[in-house]
C-alpha cells in the first residue's frame, strides 16, 4: 500500500522532463504556490477533460496565487503531441518510472470497473510556497474538479 500525503508533509522533491525534455523541479516553485496534478495517461478521454479544465481556468488559478504541474507516467513524445493539440499552457511532466508517483502516493491500488488493479491514481495536490502540503486529494473525477478545487482554494 503506498503511503498517502497529508496537509503540512513537505511535498517530495522531483525533477523530471517536461514535453520538450526540459528538467523541471519542484524547488523550481519555492516561494510560489502550484497545484502538482497526476493523471492516467496523456491523450484519453478523461485526462484530457481535466487537463483542458485546468488550461481553461489557469487565469482564476493565477488569480490564486498557483501554478500549476502536471504529472502521468508517459513518455516525453506523447506529451508534446497532447500539449501541441490541447493547446496546453502549463508543463507536462513525464515519470515512465513512476517513482515520483508513488513517492507522492498516486500510484497503486485502485478500482476499475469493479476490480482492484495497479494503475495512476488520479491525485492533485495545493503545495504552499514553503514546499509544504497544503491539501491533498485522491481518486479524484476527471470531470468537474478544477471547478470544485477553485471553490476550495485556501485564502
Amino acid at each position: 500500500m503506498t503511503s498517502r500525503l497529508e496537509p503540512g508533509d513537505t511535498a517530495p522533491a522531483f525533477t523530471l522532463p517536461d514535453s520538450e525534455g526540459k528538467p523541471v523541479s519542484l524547488s523550481d516553485y519555492l516561494g510560489k504556490s502550484v497545484v502538482v496534478y497526476f493523471y492516467p495517461a496523456a491523450g484519453t478521454p478523461g485526462c484530457t477533460k481535466q487537463a483542458c479544465d485546468f488550461r481553461d481556468n489557469l487565469s482564476a488559478l493565477a488569480g490564486s496565487g498557483y501554478e500549476v504541474v502536471g504529472i502521468s507516467p508517459d513518455k516525453q513524445e506523447k506529451l508534446a503531441k497532447f500539449r501541441a493539440e490541447e493547446g496546453l499552457t502549463f508543463p507536462l511532466l513525464g515519470d515512465p518510472d513512476k517513482k515520483v508517483l508513488v513517492e507522492w502516493g498516486a500510484f497503486g491500488e485502485k478500482q476499475n470497473y469493479g476490480r482492484t488493479v495497479q494503475g495512476v491514481i488520479r491525485s492533485t495536490f495545493l503545495v504552499g510556497p514553503d514546499g509544504k502540503i497544503v491539501k491533498a486529494m485522491y481518486n479524484v473525477r476527471a470531470t468537474g474538479h478544477v471547478a470544485k478545487l477553485l471553490r476550495e482554494l485556501p485564502a
